[in-house]
């Protein structure tokens, strides 16, 4: 697969790095060309020096022939506006943006050309409360401009599922239960599997049925 990531700081370095190792040809976008001539990446990551939030500079870097765009910059307005040139002017089928700063998570969105994005300080706090919180639900990843949610509660021993299986549940139609880890092992859920106390609970959600599973699985009797 063939990626271009805009910006080259840590984040875009490291991530250049990173999938240049899995193995896919890499694209890396910088404007100022001392960064370029501080990193130390490997042989075989391409570089073009320009700026990534021109037409004229990404269709001169090649974006065309890229299947993912990754915006990557410290700045939220550049990469919004990567973001969008990239779907409109290119049509990239996938567009991963970072977020520096939460407020303006709600504006990376499909109508700005954003499939998905990553906000570090958010995914600090979900990590945290994943951690440390048994019976809330807490929100882990958003996909598709939040229209799929990954979401994770740990089962308290007064849950009300506890004790019953997935199948006799009445779950949501657009919801999912994904994955159910247990005493530190990976259970693949089935219909006869049982919920137990402690159990952290992964479940894939729309916007529409996330009130639902939160109700199912944090619900006491």
């Amino acid at each position: 697969m063939r990626v271009a990531i805009a910006g080259a700081g840590n984040v875009g370095q490291h991530a250049a790095t990173s999938l240049h190792e899995a193995g896919h040809e890499v694209l890396l976008i910088e404007q100022n060309q001392n960064v370029v001539d501080r990193a130390s990446l490997a042989d075989g990551v391409e570089w073009y020096v320009g700026d990534a939030c021109e037409v004229a500079s990404l269709r001169e870097a090649g974006l065309q022939t890229c299947e993912v765009l990754v915006a990557a910059t410290g700045d939220d307005e550049d990469n919004l506006v990567v973001s969008l040139l990239a779907k409109q002017e290119f049509a990239i089928p996938r567009v991963i943006a970072r977020v520096n700063h939460p407020k303006n998570e709600w504006m990376f969105t499909e109508n700005w050309g954003v499939d998905l994005f990553v906000s570090t300080p958010t995914l600090i706090t979900a990590m945290v409360e994943e951690a440390v919180s048994v019976g809330k639900l807490v929100e882990i990843l958003r996909f598709e401009g939040g229209l799929a949610r990954l979401v994770e509660v740990t089962l308290a021993e007064e849950a009300s599922v506890v004790g019953q299986s997935i199948k006799d549940i009445s779950l949501p139609r657009e919801a999912t239960i994904v994955a159910i880890l247990r005493d530190e092992h990976l259970e693949v859920p089935r219909g006869e599997t049982t919920f137990q106390p402690g159990d952290e609970v992964l479940a894939l959600v729309t916007p529409d049925s996330e009130d639902d599973i939160r109700r199912i699985l944090t619900g006491t009797v």
